[in-house]
């Protein structure tokens, strides 16, 4: 496991808030709407709320118990998990309509998540890749000056042209590649620490390279990054905003 996924770990067992509200905010939205699935209407929204929150807590106390010799993604584990909550909540509401009491399941039947686990859909893995993606961005957008992320914005997200990008900010053409340059640099720093921490495998830190984005790119390689994010963010943000509808 990599030494960033670890330290990251480390805060979330020490209940630091800033670490807890990064991982809320880059995968609550999937787990609200993965849960909302499956839950087939038999769960209110405080309910999904709550077992999303109970998921990520489970998280940081089963993680110990990673084998990674066994191969056992990030993704993976996070989907088993959130099965295991809702699949207890629903356990506990059996129990309550037959009168009697049910001992949660306990979570050292999670030691191994491969054991029996289905293998996630590809929807979801796209998900929790994408996801991964926009937690970069935001962070860049937050570190990033007003002017540079506008540029960004612009020239990437929006799909403006470069002359276009430079009349609308009253900025020359120069300065509109040299701002672009910057955030990218930024970008590709900021996905390497995102996906170290959030990946358990190689296989997971190469998916930015199989969707076009290298963290060392040649030239012919460099204007990958914007297509994948091009491609990603549109997918990113409709997702969040499914995800956090009640």
């Amino acid at each position: 496991m990599h030494d960033i996924t670890t330290h990251f770990i480390r805060r979330l067992r020490e209940r630091e808030p800033q670490a807890w509200f990064e991982l809320w905010e880059t995968f609550g939205p999937i787990l609200r709407s993965q849960l909302r699935r499956w839950g087939r209407g038999r769960i209110g929204p405080e309910t999904v709320q709550d077992l999303s929150q109970e998921t990520l807590t489970a998280l940081a106390g089963a993680i110990d118990r990673h084998d990674p010799s066994r191969g056992a993604r990030f993704s993976t584990w996070l989907l088993t998990i959130a099965r295991y909550t809702l699949t207890d909540e629903f356990d506990r509401r059996t129990a309550a309509k037959r009168g009697g009491g049910t001992r949660p399941a306990a979570l050292e039947g999670l030691a191994d998540p491969l054991d029996g686990a289905p293998s996630p859909p590809a929807a979801y893995e796209e998900a929790i890749f994408d996801a991964k993606v926009a937690a970069a961005l935001r962070q860049v957008e937050r570190d990033s000056e007003f002017m540079e992320f506008a540029v960004f914005r612009m020239r990437v997200l929006e799909g403006q042209g470069g002359k276009h990008t430079a009349a609308s900010l009253g900025i020359s053409e120069p300065t509109v590649s040299r701002r672009l340059g910057a955030v990218r640099r930024r970008l590709r720093a900021r996905l390497f620490e995102i996906f170290s921490r959030y990946s358990f495998t190689p296989e997971e830190m190469a998916e930015l390279e199989r969707n076009g984005i290298h963290l060392n790119p040649n030239k012919q390689q460099e204007a990958g990054l914007d297509q994948a994010i091009a491609d990603i963010y549109p997918r990113s943000c409709a997702r969040e905003a499914t995800g956090a509808r009640p």
